[in-house]
């Protein structure tokens, strides 16, 4: 609180306050995030965005747990920092950049008024655009827009008061929300709002709650243990880790012109896994090492350093699991290194045939955060990593990993597992990054790619309606094929994807709903319907969808 010119008192938003709100906010989320699952587009089961933007604010409701930092400064770089790292999915992503650019505004403040938070939602809506590529209206992009002009609207006729300020906001991305389905006409046939517009108001509307009751909820907002097994193991076992001592901290610099790329390059060979993010005023580091000391000294250089913390990774993760790297001795760094995202054991050994050195477990309604990419980058022993999302929803994932990570990272933007096989074998360790680069995204544009899975909801798509239990054939297009059995969708859509004068190529990959036997009647029907192509059918052990189609 702060008393203006006229005596009147005006609460403002501290540390403390904006930890609280944040706390507020996950749990929210968190409680209806399988309401944000179901504002899903297509009627199959692939609705994340609760789930992925619920584990991104539960990133950052954990690193303010503790300790929320002596000013709002320090407590939105937490924020920022452990969302960057903690993004999964685009919604993640986007939700991170929001933070990021909130942070940016109030650095060094102590508090801010209303008026400030008006313009760090701003910042936070300004920096969520410029992270988007080919911006669209009509998601989370839109409301976090109208957020932020809410709040400004109020903060332009005088007032300073955040509860005033936050609710203006919250009512301008709420009926931003609303009209979302008139921008997008996907949204509008499915009769459902952007699931990350709504994501970020329940955000909202629990901060604003806590802003107006100065209560939390009693609510869960960690991530259950069983979806925490479900994340990539990339570390070495605790007997082989290299380096003990994982160090994090933020530096505030002295002078905000100088660069931290001396420091960086000085402490590089005490460690691995370091990310050294220069944000203007504030140094976000990140090192595996066993010399912290050294590594402190050379930050103070630089200029205070804040939020410290160092933790032992031997004492405290003697069970993590690598079993296959615990005896290998170590080898010379190599020029290439290959990580993938993938699910299903099929599909896990026929990339780690085609030369994947890491596999990170994750694929659909199972986004792996920017830090677990991060972390299977660092493992890869090689000077140039090419990436392999496999995964709409994990591409920009990977790109924000590519810029924490030290190593030289290339993102193959590949959206499911058959696109990154055709890249792969057009992989030479002989060529140059950039040759493989080119080679490789080419091979994108040879596949053709149809997934058959099963319907969550009764809907109508492109005048067919659509009942719950369908079985639903999709490409590149959207839903091309409904039928009430998975072989014949899957012949279905191959027909539609197979060209007699152009394909030559027909692999077709079972998941965790059929069995052997079937997939083998499969493979004899599939090799009489076209017998001039080269056919086959593999294990691909994948979850969600009953098959995957690739026609080349």
């Amino acid at each position: 609180m702060w008393t203006n010119k006229e005596g009147i008192e005006i609460r403002t938003l501290d540390a403390k306050e904006f930890a609280a709100m944040i706390t507020a906010g996950a749990a929210k989320l968190y409680a209806e995030r399988e309401a944000v699952n179901e504002l899903n587009v297509f009627p199959v089961p692939d609705g994340d965005t609760g789930t992925n933007m619920s584990m991104t604010m539960n990133a950052a409701a954990e690193a303010l747990a503790t300790d929320p930092g002596r000013n709002l400064s320090e407590a939105a770089d937490k924020v920022s920092f452990a969302t960057l790292r903690g993004a999964r999915g685009n919604s993640g992503v986007i939700l991170s950049q929001i933070f990021r650019g909130f942070a940016k505004f109030v650095k060094k403040e102590d508090v801010c008024t209303g008026k400030e938070l008006a313009h760090a939602l701003a910042s936070g809506a300004d920096a969520a655009y410029k992270a988007v590529m080919k911006p669209t209206e009509g998601t989370i992009l839109t409301v976090i827009k109208e957020v932020a002009k809410g709040a400004y609207c109020k903060s332009l006729l005088g007032e300073e008061d955040v509860l005033i300020v936050l609710r203006s906001a919250v009512k301008g991305g709420n009926e931003a929300l609303k009209k979302t389905p008139k921008m997008l006409p996907a949204l509008k046939k499915a009769g459902v709002v952007d699931a990350g517009g709504k994501g970020l108001m329940l955000i909202l509307e629990g901060a604003l709650e806590y802003l107006e009751t100065g209560k939390v909820e009693a609510k869960e907002t960690f991530v259950p243990k069983k979806q925490e097994e479900k994340t990539a193991h990339v570390q070495n076992t605790a007997e082989d880790i290299k380096f003990r001592y994982c160090t994090e901290f933020l530096i505030e610099k002295k002078d905000r012109t100088k660069s931290a790329e001396a420091f960086k390059n000085a402490i590089a060979p005490k460690g691995d896994c370091m990310m050294v993010i220069d944000d203007e005023d504030i140094v976000k580091v990140h090192i595996h090492t066993n010399h912290p000391g050294f590594v402190l000294e050379e930050a103070v250089k630089l200029g205070e350093l804040i939020n410290l913390k160092i933790d032992n990774m031997k004492q405290q993760h003697r069970n993590i699991i690598d079993s296959d790297d615990k005896k290998a001795p170590q080898e010379p760094e190599k020029e290439f290194g290959i990580a993938a995202v993938s699910a299903g054991k099929g599909f896990k050994s026929i990339l780690k045939d085609l030369g994947a050195d890491r596999i990170v477990e994750g694929g659909q309604t199972m986004n792996p955060s920017a830090d677990e990419l991060v972390k299977a980058i660092e493992a890869v022993n090689a000077k140039t990593v090419f990436v392999f999302p496999n995964n709409k929803n994990i591409i920009m994932a990977a790109e924000q990993a590519k810029g924490l990570s030290d190593k030289n990272v290339i993102v193959i933007p590949t959206k499911n597992v058959p696109q990154c096989i055709s890249s792969l074998m057009e992989f030479s360790a002989e060529r140059s990054a950039e040759e493989n680069e080119k080679r490789m995204m080419r091979a994108l544009s040879r596949v053709e790619v149809g997934q058959v899975t099963y319907a969550v909801r009764d809907t109508e798509a492109d005048g067919r309606y659509i009942y719950k239990d369908d079985i639903l054939g999709i490409t590149k297009d959207g839903i091309s094929v409904i039928g009430t059995e998975a072989d014949d969708v899957c012949m279905d859509l191959i027909d539609k994807m197979y060209d007699a004068d152009e394909s030559e190529y027909i692999t077709v990959y079972w998941g965790k709903g059929i069995k052997r036997p079937q997939a083998e009647e499969f493979a004899k029907r599939l090799e009489k319907a076209y017998p001039d192509a080269e056919t086959a059918v593999r294990k691909g052990g994948q979850p969600v969808y009953y098959y995957i189609a690739a026609v080349e």
